[in-house]
């Protein structure tokens, strides 16, 4: 399987100059199946049904330690296993993410997305793969995790690398997603805390945000936010709490309450609040309809056509003998057919990120790769795809 190119922020990432832009043919698979053998990382995982994570540091694939499953530093590089199985089934099914800070590496990007197609490799390329970035992460990435922190700073690096500043405060946008682990049926709400910049202008009245300060933890609540975020809110302000062992506590204000001068003055100062309509149409992206794009090699020089537009894409659509691209929206998909040949392969994934380039579609979309076969282990390819 060829390999991921991606983001055009930062622009230090840029996957077309990394030392691995051409992977894809049986040698170079067979050199990372056997690289992968002596990966000492790789040993037992996929074995068991389960979350594992690591990280990239300095070019080594690095365990996490559980406890801080769910930490995620925006000058890092991660690489996320899931290994699931169906309710009336022993057999064994992966998903391997590799996740990007925004402020991550050149070198750590290169190796996280090399050493993913490694893992697939040992694992015997049967697992699906999904590139994951900061802030667009899919809803499967974040359904693994309770709570989702996205922090500032991370690990050194062979190169230059981002250094993680030792803030005295550090202020949090919290939001909700869906929170299922292991892929269960049950399904609870989960929080995602994203690190923003201490400011008034971070701020807008449709979240809640905890600023953690030296002797104090704040809560302000947004005065359009939602009864979920605030409750969610000072659930994560009485965790730090408790991390502190009583050097700060925990204080709570309304938008709209006037005796909160203590907040502001450990933001920083007081100044104008983003309305909840402004910061959603911040966010808020043009619907895009679904379209379905093939890659072919038939007239021996690859080609891409567009296949549909605006319309349900249908299963029988897909040819064995191409790749393609579905993108849903919110989500792009390549899927390459059993009978696709050596150079579809090798350049599936680059296709889809020229896709994206090429159509103004945003760079960070989530990206998930599977092959032919595997598409009932995709609840989400199968809501983008009709069978």
């Amino acid at each position: 399987m060829s390999f991921f190119k991606f983001l055009t922020k930062p622009k230090t990432i840029n996957i077309e100059d990394s030392n691995i832009a051409n992977l894809g043919s049986d040698m170079e698979k067979k050199a990372r199946l056997d690289a992968s053998r002596k990966e000492p990382a790789w040993e037992g995982v996929g074995s068991a049904v389960g979350l594992r994570i690591f990280r990239i540091e300095k070019f080594k694939v690095v365990a996490v330690a559980q406890k801080e499953y769910g930490r995620f530093y925006n000058g890092d590089s991660y690489i996320v296993i899931n290994t699931w199985k169906k309710p009336s089934e022993e057999k064994l099914y992966h998903d391997i993410h590799f996740w990007l800070g925004l402020k991550t590496s050149q070198d750590e990007a290169g190796t996280a997305a090399y050493k993913t197609v490694e893992l697939d490799d040992y694992l015997g390329t049967l697992p699906i793969e999904h590139r994951e970035v900061q802030g667009d992460e899919s809803s499967l990435f974040k359904s693994y995790f309770k709570n989702l922190e996205i922090l500032e700073g991370g690990v050194d690096s062979g190169f230059h690398h981002v250094t993680a500043e030792k803030h005295i405060q550090h202020l949090f946008k919290i939001s909700l997603h869906s929170f299922a682990p292991s892929r269960s049926a049950h399904s609870d709400t989960g929080v995602t805390v994203t690190e923003v910049e201490i400011s008034h202008k971070s701020l807008n009245s449709g979240d809640v945000f905890v600023l953690h300060a030296e002797k104090s933890i704040f809560v302000w609540i947004g005065s359009k936010a939602k009864g979920v975020e605030k409750i969610k809110a000072q659930e994560v302000a009485r965790r730090i709490e408790d991390e502190r062992d009583g050097k700060a506590s925990v204080v709570v204000y309304d938008e709209s309450d006037t005796d909160s001068t203590p907040f502001w003055t450990a933001l920083g100062g007081k100044g104008p609040v983003m309305s909840a309509a402004d910061a959603q149409k911040l966010v808020q992206r043009p619907k895009v309809e679904k379209t379905l794009v093939r890659l072919t090699n038939r007239s021996n020089s690859l080609t891409y056509k567009v296949e549909s537009t605006g319309t349900p894409i249908h299963r029988t659509q897909l040819d064995s003998n191409d790749v393609f691209v579905v993108d849903s929206g919110d989500h792009v998909f390549v899927w390459i057919g059993s009978k696709a040949d050596a150079s579809e392969r090798k350049h599936a994934v680059q296709f889809a990120s020229d896709y994206l380039h090429s159509h103004g579609r945003p760079e960070t979309l989530p990206v998930t790769v599977l092959n032919e076969g595997s598409e009932e282990q995709s609840a989400e390819f199968n809501l983008a795809v009709v069978a």
